[in-house]
């Protein structure tokens, strides 16, 4: 395969303002032009994968089918180009250092010094063209995390300086920079820009496009201003306004013909033009007024005083993706788990219904849930909000409210069953609780060795698993006839489907599963478990009969990770079916 071409998308002074999204949008407009993309994103730290990274200082751990635990503009790439990618796609300088000195290890280098510089940035210009040949891409567009002029971004922009030099032809740069304005109506402030560009160029780089964020439309004289001395062409001044949905940024960029600047500058003519399919979301997007209330339970809301919408991003876009579909507009509410429970402690082990009537001195009235249409529990670690968030999920299941888990929130609802309707008081998960008396959620034992070991980075249950889905079940009726069903023979026969069944494949991120010493009780007691591994060990989804709860499901999984904004996720749909009614 012959060599890519490449767009690299770096960040000016400040964070957070949407190199992601416009990374995602660049190769989406450039799919569109009839060109295999691929997306790539860089992260400047240590760490080996995001992994064991904070989700509140991070955010959202994003995983792909192949068990990368990767940032979650990974998702953004996902969603915007409609595919899967690989563990290719990913790097961070952990891992660039770590897959260099193993190859001096095992002497790859002949003996050589093995530099800082040049090596550390021909590993990443490996690393790009490997994930380029693997995806048979075209163009890459790679994001460099974090902002020019950090130590930690140096050694990615020499690799861009080295491409840049051998071939000029083949490689564009772009800088994704905030305009910030004076008051309501005042003027946009071009000089952070022009600072970040003076600062590539202190690293050998001038930058070919400015995309210029801001809270409104660029006008001409900003970008003549801009152009001027930042020593590039009006026309590659681009205007990056907030937008309702940033499904319109692809748009957005074409009004300013960013894709025919693009190809233009890659010596590329375009193949075709097709937009049609993405205008149409957006149009829906924007015709969608009829509200559907949902609330998000949860504990990595907060950082410092603010919301962290982040840690759950990709819950969020499978509510709108969903949303979207039912021509319903989706307004999204952060409930924190803490508000719901005085303690852990205080709360363990009393009775729901002394709870639920607010007297162990809860801050939150759980009568409050009944003004949502639907309520997530989405995945999470530990023990701080675990009360609150089972109180919660009594709640829904004893008002018919619809309700739908995720990974921990799957956990949660059988341990909510087990106290409740399984008659096993005080049931837990060993993960809180290790002496409790019904450990109904438990840790496997091949998991129990690493944590004994320490071996904490990527040594969870990662990436996409097989299941078997039940007939007759809320999820059966969900995934039939999808692009979630696996019809082929061969894998079907691989793992045990019958006639009946659905096979699916869904991404895992968590140690911890259902006890199968509890799996009997719990069914004879009404609790259907519709979604399990071929081997029956292990339990993936979790739901009551329609005749009992209008939608109350839970999944193992994390099915938010495989939604997108043109192929919503199946049990996402279902879910907002039933909020709407």
């Amino acid at each position: 395969m012959k060599t890519p071409k490449y767009i690299f998308i770096v960040g000016g002074v400040m964070s957070g303002v949407g190199k992601g999204i416009a990374s995602a949008s660049i190769a989406k407009i450039l799919q569109a032009k009839g060109y295999e993309t691929t997306a790539i994103k860089i992260d400047p730290y240590v760490n080996v994968d995001a992994g064991t990274m904070n989700p509140t200082e991070h955010g959202e751990v994003f995983v792909l089918d192949d068990g990368m635990e990767c940032d979650q503009d990974m998702g953004n790439y996902e969603r915007f180009l409609n595919k899967n990618l690989s563990s290719a796609n990913y790097m961070t300088t952990g891992s660039v250092y770590l897959s260099l000195i193993q190859k001096e290890r095992a002497l790859q280098f002949g003996g050589k010094n093995v530099e800082v510089v040049p090596h550390v940035p021909l590993e990443v210009i490996g690393k790009i063209n490997k994930a380029a040949e693997k995806e048979k891409a075209e163009i890459a567009i790679i994001e460099i995390g974090g902002t020019v002029g950090e130590y930690q971004n140096i050694l990615f922009l020499e690799a861009v300086r080295m491409l840049k030099i051998k071939s000029p032809q083949d490689v564009v740069l772009g800088l994704v920079s905030y305009l910030p304005q004076q008051g309501d109506a005042g003027e946009l402030k071009t000089k952070p820009t022009q600072y970040a560009v003076r600062t590539l160029n202190s690293a050998g780089l001038q930058p070919d496009l400015v995309l210029a964020r801001a809270g409104v439309s660029l006008d001409e004289k900003r970008k003549e201003k801009i152009a001027f001395n930042c020593n590039i062409d009006e026309n590659a001044v681009i205007s990056a306004p907030d937008v309702e949905s940033i499904y319109e940024v692809p748009l957005n960029f074409e009004r300013d013909k960013l894709s025919e600047i693009i190809l233009k500058k890659l010596n590329l003519k375009p193949k075709k033009k097709d937009l049609k399919e993405w205008a149409a979301l957006v149009k829906k997007i924007h015709s969608a007024k009829t509200p559907v209330k949902i609330g998000i339970v949860g504990k990595y809301f907060s950082t410092g005083k603010f919301v962290l919408a982040d840690s759950y991003i990709s819950v969020i876009e499978a509510i709108k993706h969903a949303a979207y579909t039912q021509n319903r507009k989706p307004e999204i509410h952060w409930l924190n788990a803490d508000d719901f429970e005085s303690s852990a402690a205080e709360l363990r082990g009393l009775k729901r219904e002394i709870t639920r009537k607010n007297k162990t001195g809860l801050r939150k009235d759980f009568s409050e849930l009944e003004q949502y249409d639907g309520v997530i529990i989405p995945g999470g670690f530990g023990s701080r909000g675990i009360e609150g968030k089972i109180a919660v999920i009594s709640h829904l299941r004893e008002n018919k409210i619809p309700f739908l888990g995720l990974c921990y929130g799957m956990q949660l609802a059988t341990i909510e069953y087990a106290r409740n309707k399984a008659g096993m008081e005080g049931a837990h998960t060993t993960e809180v609780d290790k002496k409790t008396k019904y450990p109904v959620i438990d840790i496997l034992p091949e998991q129990k060795k690493n944590l004994t070991e320490k071996n904490f980075g990527a040594t969870m249950r990662l990436g996409a698993y097989p299941a078997i889905v039940k007939p007759g079940s809320i999820a059966y009726g969900a995934y039939r006839g999808t692009a979630w069903e696996v019809k082929d023979k061969k894998l079907r026969d691989k793992y045990g489907a019958g006639p009946k069944d659905l096979l699916i494949f869904e991404r895992h991120r968590h140690r911890y599963e259902v006890n199968p010493l509890y799996i009997d009780n719990l069914i004879d007691s009404g609790l259907v478990y519709s979604g399990i591994s071929p081997d029956q060990r292990l339990m993936e989804i979790l739901e009551l009969p329609k005749k009992i709860h209008p939608f109350f499901a839970a999944t193992q999984f994390h099915p938010e990770l495989k939604s997108r904004p043109l192929d919503p996720h199946p049990l996402f749909k279902e879910f907002i079916k039933a909020a709407m009614k």
